[in-house]
């Protein structure tokens, strides 16, 4: 997979934001939020339900207007690029819908081909190298509803890999699937990350944020903290960002944390 359909200058980063602010549904979901990332980078965005992790990627993918401050998209506003796969919870998603994981996909290619225009050869070979790539080629005739939970958000992550993306957005993309299914959307993260892509997953699992990411943003509406794991997750600043909803375990000389207002399989 090549780093996207748009080349970049690489002094410039792919998300930067400077005291960015929004609001949602008339009541405010950020404010204050800074920070700017390499390009390459893989970082989990983590926060208590209501912190503002989906608005974050809907102000990125170009989905929501900020009601002040500054979001820059490899140096331009959001929505200009081609370059930004958003992938949705599962939860938003109508699995009714009567479309097989092949159509999912090419739903994918709609912006490269124009509306009303039929897809080229060229791009079904990018919707079964995708789909290759997440392990379900074999299933590109099957109807979405029928998938298991995994293999739904397999076919979502090869709808944004068949964007030819430079920047991925995963909106709780571990959320209710078990333990093969998880290591199975990490391990195509891997492969994100070998391609130079940069990748944002909302998480609520802090454990796996500090052992499989580079980077964490902490949200509470505000930013608490950006940085590594060692740096982000500290007592003070998790106290700070959940309050009473979280517990603290100290193993090794470092906190162990559980968000005790997830709820199972989140």
């Amino acid at each position: 997979m090549s780093a996207g359909s748009h080349e970049h200058a690489r002094v410039v980063p792919p998300i930067e934001a400077v005291d960015l602010a929004a609001s949602y549904n008339g009541e405010p979901a950020l404010e204050s939020v800074s920070f700017c990332l390499e390009p390459g980078a893989r970082v989990a965005v983590v926060g208590p339900n209501g912190a503002g992790k989906t608005t974050l990627f809907k102000l990125i993918a170009g989905i929501l207007e900020p009601s002040s401050g500054r979001l820059v998209v490899h140096g331009h506003r959001p929505g200009q690029h081609l370059c930004v796969a958003y992938v949705p919870q599962r939860t938003d998603v109508d699995w009714r819908f009567p479309a097989t994981v092949e159509e999912v996909v090419m739903m994918g290619r709609i912006r490269q081909i124009g509306l009303f225009r039929w897809p080229r050869a060229i791009d079904w070979q990018v919707v079964r190298r995708a789909l290759e790539q997440v392990g379900m080629a074999e299933r590109r005739g099957r109807q979405i509803g029928e998938l298991s939970g995994g293999q739904q958000q397999r076919t979502f992550l090869a709808q944004a890999v068949a964007q030819d993306p430079e920047i991925v957005l995963l909106d709780e993309p571990l959320s209710g699937l078990d333990v093969p299914s998880q290591s199975a959307i990490l391990d195509i993260l891997d492969d994100l990350e070998v391609a130079g892509v940069t990748v944002l997953v909302a998480t609520h699992d802090l454990n796996l944020a500090a052992e499989r990411f580079e980077q964490i943003i902490l949200l509470n509406r505000r930013l608490i903290a950006v940085g590594t794991p060692q740096h982000v997750l500290t007592e003070a600043n998790l106290l700070q960002a959940y309050a009473g909803g979280i517990h603290l375990v100290g193993e090794h000389g470092r906190p162990v944390v559980a968000d005790a207002h997830m709820r199972p399989g989140e």
